[in-house]
């Protein structure tokens, strides 16, 4: 039989692959076949994955019109996509001007992940001492070379540091023979440094509600600037990748039909692997209790709801405090006042099932008297303390498992639901089978 299904599944495959590639080839051919100020706007509202494709398809003599369409930090963007053991990474840098070609290679120089990669370096910028007629004039000549924003104007000393920043409402509301020193706002003004990272951006952003910020250096020099069109990118993708984590997984580097079969496999194998064998030790756990099983055998009846519950609660808590930590509303020096509240929620939570869980097996009793024996009522108590115990249990690990994992400087969201799920199954059993151990020794165990 596994003879004949093999050759079924490879066809498949290939009819899969087949499938991909038609659907990518009627896409470009659609994309050409649309007059050039519709493509224009079609690419430049893609991904940097997806420019990076229709570059590599495009014909090399009509690339360069293509990339010069980009701002600076999406040339980079788009620049990262391309293979670097290939030769169009130097090509795409071949086809800029001196000027952009400086510009990008600068930002290649950063982390994607860092102000210095999210940043635009051509920024709307005026001298103080210039006054707010000529700064208008400056300013139409700078919207002509693709500034980044235009909705502040940034001001800049002769060291090309920052000394304040002005609106464009304000300065076409001032007098013309203001100068620009008089107007600009130069108290509180919000920078952020090359290395900080994209997660910490984007909170300053909803922070403050701004639509940009300047990127400085250790001499307070600008930079360049980060706008909040480039934060909802990162959004996007940080919450994409969170999301992956926390279905026990690796994060994706690419759209979900567009990573190829082998890289799939390679992402989620690993993390079913290490959660395969944490489910070993569940085995092995329940083979050590398995004389209390063998002479109890209605204890067996209630492993799945007892495990099932205090797994279920420590993902309901690994979930909240993951997310609380990636906006910013919980720090590492908040950890005991979230061990706090947990251990009162857990307690909770833990009691309300336990309730639950007695008033079933009384209910069921009294429907069947044969059904749990003449223990019943301990076998009740034991089932009730259980949940209490496992779920309180499972809500204090799901809640302090990401604080642990940051101070060892790993990322929270790999303490996937699935892994606290696993990590409290086995210990559930644990709390079972004693609870179970102590209240039934002289009657059923």
């Amino acid at each position: 039989m596994a003879e004949n299904e093999n050759p079924q599944n490879d066809e498949q495959q290939v009819q899969d692959q087949e499938d991909v590639a038609q659907s990518h080839w009627e896409r470009l051919d659609r994309f050409h076949e649309l007059p050039r100020a519709e493509a224009e706007d079609i690419f430049l509202n893609l991904t940097s994955h997806e420019q990076a494709e229709l570059f590599i398809e495009i014909d090399p003599k009509q690339r360069r019109s293509w990339i010069r369409l980009l701002a600076p930090d999406d040339t980079a963007d788009l620049i990262q996509e391309l293979d670097p053991d290939t030769d169009l990474r130097a090509e795409a840098l071949a086809l800029l001007d001196h000027q952009t070609r400086l510009e990008v290679l600068a930002l290649l120089a950063y982390a994607e992940d860092k102000a210095g990669g999210l940043m635009n370096s051509r920024f709307a910028r005026l001298r103080p001492d210039i006054s707010v007629e000529e700064a208008i004039r400056y300013l139409r000549v700078q919207v002509r070379e693709q500034v980044e924003t235009i909705y502040y104007a940034y001001v800049l000393g002769r060291d090309q540091k920052l000394l304040g920043v002005v609106s464009i409402n304000e300065l076409f509301v001032a007098r013309p023979d203001r100068l620009v020193s008089d107007i600009m706002s130069s108290e509180d003004l919000v920078t952020v440094p090359e290395q900080m990272d994209q997660e910490k951006i984007s909170r300053l952003f909803g922070d403050t509600g701004l639509i940009a910020i300047p990127v400085v250096d250790a001499e307070h020099r600008v930079k360049g600037i980060v706008t909040v069109d480039d934060i909802v990118d990162v959004l996007q993708e940080e919450a994409t990748e969170d999301i992956q984590k926390l279905g026990g997984m690796e994060a994706l580097d690419a759209p979900y039909l567009k990573i190829s079969f082998g890289q799939m496999i390679k992402k989620r194998a690993g993390w079913l692997l290490m959660l395969f064998f944490g489910e070993m030790l569940t085995a092995t756990a329940m083979g050590h209790y398995e004389d209390q099983i063998a002479k109890a055998v209605v204890l067996a009846l209630f492993v799945p709801l007892i495990i099932s519950s205090g797994g279920n609660s420590g993902s309901q808590a690994t979930t909240l405090i993951i997310r609380s930590m990636a906006l910013g509303e919980v720090r590492m020096r908040d950890w005991l006042r979230v061990a706090g509240r947990e251990l009162a929620s857990g307690l909770t939570l833990g009691l309300i099932l336990g309730s639950v869980g007695f008033m079933r097996i009384m209910l069921w009793q009294s429907i069947d008297p044969s059904v749990y024996g003449e223990h019943y009522v301990r076998l009740s108590i034991v089932v009730s303390l259980s949940l209490v115990g496992v779920v309180l249990w499972g809500t204090i690990i799901g809640s302090m498992l990401p604080f642990l994992l940051r101070k060892l400087r790993l990322d929270p969201a790999t303490s996937s639901a699935p892994f606290v799920a696993t990590l409290v199954d086995v210990t559930g059993l644990v709390i079972y089978f004693t609870i179970a151990s102590f209240f039934l020794k002289g009657t059923l165990l």
